[in-house]
């Protein structure tokens, strides 16, 4: 970084004079064309510097890195070398499926990167060689002089020398819902990016005014670009699942390999068998023991839970979030336009006599003015209307409803809540404009901190309309509007339990002149002012929000508020929603503090006031260093390392950035808060579903790696083959496992604490009843075996009979696996699931053509099976089925409510 970009941070603390000199530029001339590409050649173009993506084969390659494809890869190598064919190719092909899957799912970094860059302002206008010019604002340099005015993207951090009525939005970057006013007086050198009004930052937008200033920082060294290096620099956390997968394959990986080498040795050593032999018998171990079905089963549980989350508005961009959502422990999420509307209203009125609170939320003016919490007709209460029609005269703002009767403010957001208090007082814009016309106006300026207008009534007297800062209009004024003397300790303690509530205030007041007058001059404002009053405006928090935070806290969920806002604004948003407010952590505290004294004091509290984005990004960290699963909530620019970062990043759908959306791994379609209460919930069936997905299928897997060591270690032919084993692993568990992917939520799946995020994919208990059911099952295969060769009916007849008792012990057992621990024998488990008939239909088909069809007869060498056959299986299957409602029973006695 450069000399002149290091010390970029501090422009805000000089003057502008200053600021040229040091930058060594010209207020009248600018830069020169010669010096700026001079300086381009130094600091580069204006643009966010390009990491270059992995490659695609790099990145598919990365999809191998797992224990348990390593061993179905030697398993696939060994079962070609051995010239099973068919066997090897189904092999290598889930492997390579499985690779390809996971490959599509990267690559999400850079896509964030480049929503950051579109951000950036295309053209700019400034002034070289003393010629103003439109250039490209890759083309901008230090030094160089940009116009700015309504409508513009800011091109660079600029060091503002000159603005008239220039404001600013700043939410991408801040938070801030209002504009901020920009004055080109420097600040004190500690002032955080929100209170820097001589400072316009890139890729903010000019709402009003016009601004000149000068490049202080382009491209990566800009505010915008610290935020895209954050992006950059964050790496995407491996969710929840994949870290279960991980583990659960490593030790699954593990146990497959330790047991086939003990086998291998004891068929080599001790039974002297023949190499190929054993090999193919170990083979048929890992074949058997590992789940192959099990990520295609994964993979449609989470696609169907990311369709039950998209009913809800809640759009998911990586499937691996369906889970990580029933994960979450803590979820940080930004207060403007998340938990409130980003829409400021008119919650109270204070007039010098009375005091009312006015209902409604947003733009759209419908409400009504309450005392005591009783309506009341604006007309009643003294001095209302006046108030009302002063704020729609003294007022920029347009409101206005679209086809649909969605309501749309232009201008200020602070003049368009006051427009629609006057439109919930009953007054007509048109008619009070036309009846009370404009004859001139002093525009806010934010050295005066008021507005004022000079309009005539309908008897052609003049009047002044003042609004501004509520300590500013009342050093204006010498009485209220009936003439009586201010009590200004009275009005000065409404004014503190005003603020104390969070509200922002804004006083009128009115002054009749003796005399027409056609233009207004500073002097007729210089005190002689009526007071009507102090309006009391928020950003209220969305009706919904406070019960979806009492959902999630009642799930076990904290809900931690981070704003750019000021402290007693957060907290007072922070109690209306039901959160621990009572002392706000500040961003000041968040860079003073080490990550230890930071974890403490975040747990006092559910608020972070003026919090930058490195702040919310490091709260992510400090949270995750904790064991916490996070959760980050966000719209703006500002929100997206944050995004990146968190366990899962939730952006909002219509006010969200592109930056934002491409960072996170789910879209709020409506952003609306409460939608994560029910992704929560949907998130949690899905990984409830995963967990009965694994009772299912590893069951099967340990019941067949069973059959076969044990017929290796007795030196016995095996009683299933190793296709007939596939097909059992890849055709009949991954059909009869669909119907788990539908099953709806368990009753306490929201009273339920989260799980805690080192609990393992499959638990002691999970662990306990995988091997209960394999080994029952194991011992029905074998019984199955053992009476067809007694019964002298062949091999072929034999093999076929252990497998289809097996199937048949699955289908079964898929009852008893809706339920962890409630009762299987309930007419309750026959219903509820529409995919669960259709799906044992199917597989009854595919079962039937196993057995009986020629040409599948010929591949997996089966034989047809006669009538005692089918009446073993069945009769064994459901005596499995008892046997392990049984042990439900004894764990609901012991008091297990879960697996």
């Amino acid at each position: 970084m450069s000399s002149m970009s290091r010390r970029n941070r501090s422009f805000h603390a000089q003057s502008p004079l200053e600021v040229t000199e040091q930058l060594a530029t010209n207020l009248q001339c600018g830069l020169t064309q010669a010096e700026a590409e001079r300086r381009l050649a130094v600091h580069g173009p204006n643009r966010l510097p390009e990491e270059p993506p992995d490659p695609a084969w790099l990145r598919l390659l990365r999809q191998f890195h797992n224990p348990l494809i390593y061993v179905l890869l030697v398993a696939g190598i060994l079962t070609a070398y051995l010239g099973h064919w068919i066997d090897a190719a189904v092999i290598f092909a889930v492997v390579i499926v499985s690779a390809v899957l996971g490959a599509l799912q990267e690559g999400k970094a850079q896509r964030a990167l480049a929503a950051v860059k579109s951000m950036l302002a295309q053209t700019a206008v400034v002034i070289r060689d003393g010629r103003r010019r439109q250039i490209a604002a890759e083309e901008l340099v230090p030094g160089d002089l940009v116009f700015l005015e309504s409508g513009m993207v800011v091109p660079a951090d600029l060091r503002l020398v000159a603005a008239r009525r220039l404001a600013v939005d700043e939410a991408v970057l801040t938070g801030e819902s209002l504009p901020v006013e920009k004055d080109p007086e420097p600040v004190d050198e500690a002032a955080p990016l929100a209170e820097r009004r001589c400072m316009a930052y890139s890729g903010t937008t000019v709402v009003r005014g016009q601004g000149l200033g000068v490049v202080v920082a382009t491209g990566g060294d800009s505010e915008l670009g610290r935020i895209g290096k954050l992006v950059a620099s964050v790496s995407r956390l491996e969710t929840p699942l994949t870290r279960r997968l991980t583990r659960f394959a490593q030790g699954a990986a593990a146990v497959i390999v330790g047991v086939s080498a003990l086998l291998f040795a004891w068929a080599y050593w001790g039974l002297g068998q023949p190499l190929d032999e054993i090999f193919l018998a170990v083979v048929g171990i890992a074949v058997a023991a590992i789940p192959e079905g099990l990520p295609a089963i994964v993979t449609i549980i989470l696609a169907i839970g990311g369709q039950r989350l998209a009913q809800h508005q809640a759009i998911v961009r990586r499937l691996p979030a369906v889970e990580t959502l029933g994960s979450v422990t803590v979820i940080c999420t930004d207060k403007t336009g998340t938990l409130t509307r980003n829409q400021l209203t008119v919650t109270s009125v204070l007039l010098p006599h009375d005091s009312v609170e006015v209902s409604g939320s947003g733009y759209e003016p419908t409400g009504a003015f309450l005392r005591d919490g009783r309506p009341r007709l604006p007309e009643s209460v003294r001095g209302l209307v006046r108030l009302a029609r002063a704020s729609l005269l003294c007022n920029d703002a347009a409101l206005h409803a679209d086809a649909e009767g969605h309501w749309h403010g232009e201008g200020d957001p602070l003049e368009v809540a006051l427009m629609s208090m006057a439109l919930k007082a009953g007054l007509d814009p048109e008619r009070e404009r036309r009846c009370w016309p404009r004859v001139d106006l002093i525009p806010f300026e934010p050295e005066r901190r008021w507005m004022a207008t000079l309009n005539r009534d309908h008897h052609g007297n003049h009047v002044i309309f003042l609004k501004g800062a509520p300590e500013v209009v009342l050093a204006h004024c010498y009485s209220d509007a009936d003439g009586q003397p201010l009590d200004m300790a009275g009005w000065g303690e409404r004014l503190m339990r005003e603020a104390a509530k969070g509200r922002r205030m804004i006083a009128l007041a009115w002054k009749r002149l003796s005399s027409p007058k056609e233009a207004l001059s500073l002097e007729d404002v210089n005190g002689g002012f009526a007071l009507l009053g102090v309006v009391g405006l928020e950003d209220p928090p969305r009706p919904e929000a406070k019960e979806a935070i009492r959902e999630c806290h009642e799930a076990g969920i904290r809900v931690l508020m981070i704003t750019g806002d000021h402290p007693v604004t957060a907290q007072a948003i922070g109690q209306m929603l039901g959160l621990r407010a009572e002392a706000p952590l500040t961003g000041v505290e968040i860079e003073r503090l080490d990550d230890a004294a930071l974890g403490a004091r975040i747990a006092e509290t559910d608020v972070v006031a003026r919090a930058a984005p490195e702040h919310k990004l490091r709260l992510v960290r400090v949270l995750q260093g904790q064991g916490h699963i996070v959760a980050m909530t966000g719209d703006g620019a500002n929100d997206a390392p944050a995004l990146q970062a968190a366990d899962i990043g939730v952006a909002m759908g219509k006010r969200g950035t592109d930056a934002a959306r491409q960072a996170s791994a789910m879209v709020l379609a409506d952003d609306n808060f409460a939608t994560i209460a029910q992704a929560v919930r949907w998130g949690r069936v899905a990984y409830d579903n995963i967990k009965k997905a694994l009772l299912f299928v590893l069951p099967t897997n340990v019941a067949q790696a069973l059959v076969v060591a044990i017929a290796l270690a007795a030196g016995w032919s095996l009683p299933i083959s190793a296709t007939q084993i596939l097909w059992v692993n890849l055709v009949t568990a991954v059909t009869l496992a669909i119907a788990v992917a539908f099953e709806m939520p368990e009753p306490d799946v929201m009273q339920r604490p989260p799980r805690p995020p080192v609990e393992p994919l499959v638990t002691g208990a999970m662990a306990w009843r995988v091997v209960f059911i394999g080994v029952l099952i194991c011992l029905l295969s074998y019984g199955a075996y053992g009476i067809s060769l007694v019964r002298e009916l062949g091999e072929d007849f034999a093999r076929t009979a252990a497998t289809h008792t097996l199937v048949c012990a699955e289908v079964v057992y898929l009852f008893s696996c809706r339920r962890f621990v409630a009762s299987g024998w309930s007419l309750e488990v026959l219903r509820g699931n529409p995919a669960l008939w259709p799906v044992i239909g199917v597989l009854a088909l595919l079962q039937l053509a196993f057995i009986y069809a020629p040409p599948l007869q010929l591949l997996f060498r089966t034989a047809a099976l006669d009538a005692f056959a089918w009446a073993y299986a069945l009769a064994g299957a459901l005596a499995a089925f008892a046997v392990v409602e049984v042990e439900k029973a004894v764990l609901r006695r012991m008091g297990r409510v879960a697996l």
